[in-house]
């Protein structure tokens, strides 16, 4: 089940101190990890980033930076991570130092806009009620199966979704090349 799932860290959910949190998650072999910590200067990012690189590495389990390219790039990191309005003010040159990007997308309309953009793949969501946005309804399996059978490339639900052989399997259902998981991997 696990290759199925991307990992996504929110260092302040972690129940024990980070690196063993992120030591615990790769030892479930997920199939990537995404380090999300928004809240960081650049230069707070790129140390933990730093850290984190090595224990994925270690476990080898592919890690992608989160929202600071400048991060990733002193970090030689080639997977990232934007948000859509971030991954859409890049240049052409900027897009090019990296393999992989990958954006979040909410309706139709930025999925489009994301693949447009050059996108690799894309998170949708949020589809379940998720501790990450209280009070907003969550978004649903007919969006998640609306965005999937209109995409050109790989859909990761996310938003609300457990450790959980049954939602996996809903998702996948959908469409759905895997699931990504936040709260329930940084409570594992």
């Amino acid at each position: 089940m696990y290759e199925k799932i991307v990992a996504v860290t929110d260092r302040k959910l972690a129940l024990r101190p980070f690196p063993e949190q992120i030591r615990r998650i790769c030892g479930m072999r997920p199939a990537a990890l995404v380090l999300r910590e928004k809240d960081l200067t650049p230069e707070a990012y790129e140390k933990l980033a730093e850290s984190v690189l090595e224990i994925c590495r270690e476990f080898q389990v592919p890690c992608i930076l989160h929202n600071f390219p400048g991060a990733a790039r002193a970090l030689g990191v080639k997977n990232l991570h934007l948000p859509l309005p971030v991954l859409l003010s890049l240049s052409g040159e900027e897009r090019a130092a990296f393999n992989r990007i990958g954006t979040s997308v909410h309706s139709p309309e930025q999925l489009r806009a994301a693949e447009e953009a050059g996108a690799a793949y894309v998170f949708a969501g949020h589809i379940y009620e998720s501790q990450c946005k209280p009070g907003v309804p969550p978004r649903g399996l007919e969006f998640l199966r609306e965005i999937c059978g209109m995409s050109r490339i790989p859909v990761y639900a996310i938003g609300g979704i457990r450790r959980d052989a049954g939602q996996i399997r809903e998702i996948l259902d959908c469409g759905a090349a895997g699931a990504c998981i936040l709260s329930d991997m940084m409570r594992a």
